[in-house]
């Protein structure tokens, strides 16, 4: 049995709650996945891709449904493309472009909102998959851009901290309002 055969039926499995900023566990730095814990990661990826195909969106890390752990889930496949889904086990960023990209990013965890940020192009990652192997990748584009958004997570940095403080501010305090109607 494969580790994401889940993935067949995920319209029937019930979404993990996702976090909102300011969440607490969303700025607190993760620990790192212990064999002992493999179990329980596994048990958590339905629910978090569920929640992350059903929101819409392409990577969830973690503390974003309140598992101070250092897992991420991506999946940067377009509608029209079969799904092309990652578990990212301690990922860590281990070589980086010099070239840079920006992109709009969003995030579950600040729903609705969305700003420009300028990271590496590409980088190298290296990660432990669901059955223990170390993994090194280098990606490029979207994929990258998602897997640096996700382990910032990790790190208990959002997207916005990318951003002057300004900007910031506006899109908290709008986040803020929109929670509130609620």
């Amino acid at each position: 049995m494969n580790d994401l055969d889940f993935l067949k039926t995920i319209e029937d499995v019930d979404p993990t709650s996702i976090l909102v900023a300011p969440a607490p566990v969303l700025r607190q730095q993760a620990r790192e996945v212990t064999p002992d814990d493999v179990r329980a990661v596994r048990d958590a990826l339905p629910g978090m891709f569920s929640a992350m195909y059903k929101a819409p969106g392409i990577g969830l890390a973690a503390p974003q449904v309140g598992i101070s752990q250092r897992f991420v889930l991506v999946d940067v496949a377009r509608e029209d493309e079969e799904r092309a889904p990652m578990v990212l086990i301690n990922p860590e960023i281990i070589d980086e472009s010099e070239d840079l990209a920006a992109r709009e990013e969003g995030c579950l965890s600040l729903p609705n909102q969305y700003a420009e940020v300028v990271r590496p192009d590409a980088v190298k990652v290296r990660y432990r998959t669901l059955a223990g192997e170390v993994i090194e990748q280098e990606v490029d584009g979207l994929l990258a851009t998602c897997i640096q958004h996700e382990i910032d997570h990790l790190d208990g940095i959002l997207f916005v901290d990318y951003l002057s403080k300004l900007k910031r501010n506006m899109i908290l305090r709008r986040l803020a309002k929109e929670q509130k109607r609620r």
